[in-house]
C-alpha cells in the first residue's frame, strides 16, 4: 500500500518527488523507535520510495511502540526488537546502513521529572551509546536526530529562531539538549554526519492513545471519539506550533537527502494555535462534542512552557520545506483513522493489537 505523503508528492510537487525517490530507492535505512509514531509514518513513506528498511524498537510498554502501525508494510521491513541502550545490539545493528533515523526517546515532560534517571538514560546515554557504534563500526553513515520544542523552555510567547536562549523547564528538555549536541559534536570532531529538527507539537494516526503524557493533541481527539468532555488546563489560552505527521515525514525524509543540513539544527513549525483553539476546530470537524477548564495539576503547571510559536525559516530557505497539511484537514483524517482502527489503539495491551486483522488495513500517512 502507497503512502498517502509520497503520492500526494507525485501529484503536487513531482520534482520533489523525484529526488527523493533517487535518493531513497535502494538505501539502507535504519529507524530507531520506528514502531512509534513518526516513525512508523517514516517507515511506510520510505518503503514507498524503494528504500530496504530496517526498525528497531524496544517495544517498552506506554512507550507508543505498537506492531500494527507498521501493519501496511510489515511484510517489506525487517523488525528488530531491541532496546538502544544495548550497545552489543547497536555496534552490530548499524552496520551497513546508508541513513539513520533517530527518533527513539522519551517524550513525557511530567514522566521525566517523576522518573529522571531513565530519561537521562534513553535521551542521553542511549544516544551517546548510538553514535559510538556508528563511530566505530558505520562512520559514513549520515544521522538525523529527533529534536524538541522542549528544549526552549520559556519563550515569552515570541516566535522562536534557532539562535534563540534554551532553558528548559523539565529534565526531558535538558537531557534533549545534550543528545542533540552530541550528535553535532560527533559531526563536528569525527565527521559522522549529523543534523536535528526540533520538532514542535505533531499530531496524526499511529499515536499512541492510552494516556496524554506523549501527546495532548491526539488525547484531545480520542476524547472526542469516545463523547468525553475534554478537560483543558488553564485558561486554554497557551498557543502550540501544530505539526501534521505527513509534514514532519516530509522533513525528515529532505533533511537526510540534503546534505547541507549536515551539523545543524533547524526549527520545524506549522500553524500557531492556541489549545482551545484546537479543540473548538475538532469539535466543529468531529461534528460534536465539549470542553471544559479547569485548573492545572500542581505537577503539570510548574512545568508549563506558557506559548511556543516557532520561526522555521531557516529550515525553509534552505531546503524549500513548508507545511502543506492544515490543521482542519489534520484533524480530519486523525479522526477517520481512529474511528476505523480504534481497537488497535484504545486498549490495554502495550501492543494495541487485537487477535484479528482488519478487513482494511490502514492507509499510510
Amino acid at each position: 500500500m502507497a503512502s498517502k505523503l509520497i503520492s500526494t508528492l507525485r501529484v503536487i510537487a513531482p520534482e520533489l518527488a523525484s529526488s527523493l525517490e533517487n535518493y531513497y530507492r535502494g538505501k539502507k535505512v535504519i529507524i530507531t523507535g520506528g514502531m512509534g509514531f513518526i516513525g512508523s509514518n517514516l517507515a511506510i513513506a520510505l518503503v514507498d520510495l524503494g528504500a530496504e528498511v530496517l526498525i528497531v524498537d524496544s517495544m517498552i510498554p506506554e512507550y507508543g511502540g505498537n506492531t500494527f502501525n507498521i501493519e501496511p508494510i510489515r511484510d517489506r521491513v525487517r523488525v528488530n526488537i531491541s532496546d538502544v541502550r544495548d550497545r552489543t545490539s547497536m555496534n552490530y545493528l548499524v552496520q551497513g546502513q546508508d541513513c539513520m533515523f533517530n527518533l527513539a526517546g522519551t517524550l513525557s515532560h511530567v514522566d521525566s521529572m517523576k522518573d529522571p534517571f531513565t530519561d537521562l538514560e534513553i535521551n542521553c546515554v542511549s544516544q551517546l551509546s548510538i553514535l559510538e557504534s556508528c563511530r566505530h563500526f558505520n562512520p559514513s553513515i549520515k544521522i538525523v536526530f529527533a529534536g524538541t520544542r522542549g528544549q526552549y523552555g520559556y519563550t515569552g510567547g515570541k516566535p522562536v529562531t534557532e539562535d534563540t536562549p534554551m532553558r528548559p523547564v523539565d529534565v526531558n528538555g535538558i537531557n534533549n539538549i545534550a543528545g542533540e549536541g552530541y550528535h553535532l559534536l560527533y559531526n563536528d570532531v569525527y565527521g559522522i554526519r549529523a543534523c536535528s529538527l526540533r520538532m514542535t507539537n505533531t499530531f496524526g494516526p499511529r499515536h499512541q492513545m492510552r494516556h496524554p503524557r506523549q501527546g495532548v493533541l491526539n488525547w484531545f481527539l480520542r476524547q472526542l471519539i469516545d463523547g468525553e468532555k475534554i478537560r483543558l488546563y488553564g485558561t486554554g489560552t497557551q498557543i502550540r506550533d501544530i505539526n501534521y505527521v505527513s509534514d514532519v515525514v516530509e522533513a525528515l525524509l529532505v533533511a537526510m537527502m540534503d546534505e547541507r543540513t549536515n551539523g545543524q539544527a533547524f526549527n520545524l513549525g506549522g500553524e500557531p494555535l492556541s489549545l482551545k483553539q484546537f479543540i473548538e476546530l475538532a469539535i466543529e470537524v468531529h461534528g460534536s462534542g465539549e470542553y471544559e477548564l479547569i485548573p492545572f495539576p500542581p505537577e503539570a503547571k510548574v512545568i508549563e512552557p506558557g506559548d511556543y510559536i516557532a520561526d522555521y525559516s531557516k529550515f525553509h530557505k534552505l531546503t524549500g520545506w513548508r507545511p502543506r497539511v492544515s490543521v482542519r484537514e489534520g484533524i480530519a483524517r486523525t479522526l477517520d483513522y481512529y474511528r476505523a482502527y480504534k481497537a488497535w489503539y484504545w486498549g490495554d495491551s502495550p501492543k494495541g493489537v487485537p487477535p484479528s486483522l482488519p478487513e482494511k488495513l490502514p492507509e499510510g500517512e
